[in-house]
């Protein structure tokens, strides 16, 4: 008998505590206002482990709930063994500076590496690329973004996105409009970034135009505040979700908030403000990690907006083929030669540490 719910997706996404599901969390993801589910590297013990329970999720509803994971590279790759170490984005900048082509090519060889992995374990997206620039001062995003210079910065996105594309694999954007040139960690401050919306249009805005453009499928905005264009934090902000991200930029795709948990999300109130406040703005799901307390009272007080795009906007995130095809691909002599050449990379294993990123203690 098929136990499997007809729900379409709701405009939340939650996450579970371990490498299994429990009755509980069984429970909450077969609410009708989840649409998704962010795993973590406490959710990862093995390849064999991790598509076990991807296959569960999944058969929780249809259409299934989202599978998403923060696997950028570098410091923030959640799933290790059995996957290929991939490299900070950094590391591909500098590469850049040295032989473009080959930097172009490299990047999108990391790209559909990175989808092929994870779609063949049921993961439908990695919240990636970072579109951050290297301004030098941002410890959180430091060796995460590809370059200081947008045009640099672009060239790589394009080339990732077209290779997650290339695994099946939508992307994410973020942090929107600009993490980079602020100190704070949004994860337990809310950082302020005094700059012009001119001063931010001739930078950190450029390589968000140009993907968009270029069919970046979703984007998450920054847990920052930009005072000289709003009061609110990126996330909350009509402004630029709305006037600036939507109608200049021409995005249509699913608009994340960041995770409503984070200290950068705190000053609008509780998690139903907050929701309520990131939703208002123009955000179509929002995040709550790590605090399942909060994730139920959300649930049980959550009234959202309607939401008329929302349904074909996540049919757009879901990872394109089956797990049975991509496993097949990765066996693929084609796949193995990208393979080869992304885990040769020499990567130096201070690259690999440093400020963790949103993982519970």
């Amino acid at each position: 008998m098929d136990t499997t719910l007809k729900l379409p997706r709701g405009p939340v996404m939650a996450d579970i505590a371990g490498c299994t599901m429990t009755a509980a969390e069984r429970a909450r993801l077969c609410h009708p206002l989840i649409g998704g589910v962010i795993l973590f590297r406490r959710n990862f013990e093995s390849v064999e482990q991790l598509m076990a329970l991807t296959a569960e999720i999944r058969a929780l509803r249809s259409p299934h709930l989202l599978i998403a994971v923060d696997h950028e590279g570098g410091r923030v790759q959640r799933f290790l063994p059995g996957f290929t170490r991939l490299p900070p984005m950094q590391m591909l900048g500098e590469a850049f500076d040295a032989d473009p082509q080959a930097a172009l090519a490299l990047t999108h060889d990391v790209g559909e590496v990175l989808a092929a992995e994870l779609a063949a374990c049921g993961v439908d997206l990695s919240f990636t690329p970072v579109l951050d620039l290297d301004w030098g001062q941002c410890a959180v995003i430091g060796n995460r973004s590809f370059h200081r210079d947008p045009q640099v910065v672009t060239q790589l996105a394009v080339a990732l996105q077209q290779g997650l594309a290339a695994g099946g694999m939508g992307s994410c954007g973020k942090h929107f409009p600009g993490h980079g040139f602020v100190e704070g960690d949004s994860h337990h401050v809310i950082p302020v970034d005094a700059r012009s919306l001119d001063a931010l249009r001739a930078d950190d805005l450029k390589p968000f135009a140009a993907l968009a453009a270029a069919g970046m499928t979703s984007v998450m905005p920054a847990h920052v505040v930009y005072p000289a264009v709003d009061s609110l934090p990126a996330g909350f902000s009509r402004v630029w979700l709305q006037d600036i991200l939507r109608t200049e930029l021409g995005f249509d795709g699913v608009i994340f908030s960041d995770d409503l948990t984070m200290e950068g999300a705190a000053g609008v109130g509780n998690i139903g403000a907050r929701a309520d406040a990131a939703f208002a703005a123009g955000c179509d799901m929002v995040l709550v990690c790590n605090q399942p307390d909060l994730a139920d009272e959300l649930l049980a007080t959550l009234q959202p907006p309607a939401l008329p795009a929302l349904a074909a906007r996540l049919a757009r995130m879901q990872g394109q083929g089956t797990p049975d095809a991509w496993r097949a691909h990765c066996q693929t002599e084609a796949f193995a030669a990208k393979r080869a050449r992304v885990a040769a990379l020499s990567i130096p294993p201070e690259a690999c540490h440093g400020v963790a990123v949103g993982e519970a203690s």
